[in-house]
């Protein structure tokens, strides 16, 4: 299936692939790799009071990716006092952040926040990820891209009906 890319490089909106929650309910991963999956899993969250674990895991993966030492000590340092440091305003829950100390921030490594990452993807997955699924956001969703390939459905049909009494 041909996907038409919007100058940023996602499909436009306009070609919607049309089960996309059939690909969210498959896997987290899935999920994650959407970014309409992101947005409405980000609006889930955000009513549960936990969006800073998909904000601290799409922050790890940016930080992955990043190749230049300065900026990824900058990264680094954001990551820190966003979502690990005990003053920080989106805290994630994660066992053994107290022992990040503040001193690897000045060596970084494209890994450094790997294990932790792994902690708030699994607490995702197996947490809110579950909800997400049986959440009205998510079934609202599905039921209107189901109506929508309906609707396309029943044109088709439509259109082939009109071409075969039109001979």
């Amino acid at each position: 299936m041909e996907h038409i890319h919007g100058s940023d490089g996602s499909p436009s909106s306009s070609q919607q692939n049309p089960k996309s929650t059939a690909k969210w309910a498959a896997s987290l991963e899935n999920l994650l790799e959407d970014p309409e999956g992101v947005k409405r899993f980000r609006e889930f969250l955000k009513k549960e009071f936990s969006e800073e674990n998909v904000l601290f895991w799409l922050a790890c993966e940016d930080f992955k990716k990043t190749q230049d030492k300065k900026q990824m000590q900058e990264k680094a340092k954001e990551i820190y006092m966003t979502f690990l440091s005990s003053k920080a305003s989106s805290q994630v829950n994660v066992e053994g952040q107290s022992r990040l100390n503040e001193k690897i921030l000045e060596e970084p490594h494209p890994l450094m926040f790997q294990k932790l990452q792994d902690q708030i993807f699994n607490l995702m997955k197996y947490d809110s990820y579950s909800r997400f699924l049986k959440s009205d956001l998510f079934l609202k969703h599905k039921r209107t891209e189901e109506e929508e390939e309906d609707a396309t459905d029943a044109q088709t049909a439509a259109k082939r009906a009109s071409r075969i009494y039109n001979t």
